[in-house]
């Protein structure tokens, strides 16, 4: 499954912004998957954090293989020391277990987040350890396709902006200006940004 979106919203950010939209005329519409389980969502950010793509991807596929299944039940009966031997760190194995226990005790309710605001579901995923807001944020795009997402916290989105703007640094105001002139499609502009960091050489007319 794909990130919804069409002309509707290409037209609006190319009408926003000339720049982005010489991008976006060159690399057409952009396939960016998404992963409706939030919960086996949150637990594939925290075992990559801080760690190498490769790293992250050698782990998490251990980790679906020999559980089956990334459900807070099994993980919790597989056990701390089961879970870091994966190859994780122990703080992350905890923070996995926690938020499993949370679950399993009705703490967390991911199916209120329909109902919620970007905002209160920001504040409650980073109130959990190991989620931060970037995370939060990934989850609200990727997982409840929320349409005005642009993470200040994101590399790869400050990369993109970087070639599309030519700007050296992207502080915070600069930023928040830009964001505010993506909305209500911030989510479909970072999908183009991301699509752009990832480019080597790109020729642009």
């Amino acid at each position: 499954m794909y990130f919804q979106y069409g002309a509707k919203e290409i037209e609006y950010l190319k009408s926003k912004d000339k720049k982005l939209a010489v991008y976006i005329d060159q690399l057409g519409h952009i396939d960016r998957p998404v992963h409706h389980d939030i919960f086996s969502s949150l637990i594939y950010y925290i075992v990559g954090q801080q760690i190498s793509t490769k790293a992250h991807q050698t782990i998490w596929d251990r980790m679906v293989y020999e559980l089956g299944s990334i459900q807070p039940d099994i993980i919790i009966n597989a056990g701390k020391e089961k879970i870091q031997s994966f190859g994780m760190t122990f703080k992350k194995a905890d923070y996995i277990l926690e938020l499993c226990d949370k679950i399993m005790n009705n703490e967390v309710d991911f199916h209120s987040f329909e109902k919620k605001s970007d905002e209160v579901i920001i504040k409650e995923l980073s109130s959990l350890n190991g989620i931060g807001v970037w995370t939060a944020q990934m989850i609200l795009l990727h997982c409840l396709e929320r349409p005005d997402v642009l993470s200040y916290g994101d590399l790869a989105i400050l990369k993109g902006m970087k070639i599309v703007y030519h700007h050296q640094k992207i502080d915070k105001r600069l930023f928040e200006k830009y964001k505010k002139r993506f909305s209500p499609y911030g989510s479909v502009a970072s999908i183009y940004f991301w699509a752009i960091a990832s480019l080597e050489n790109i020729e642009t007319r």
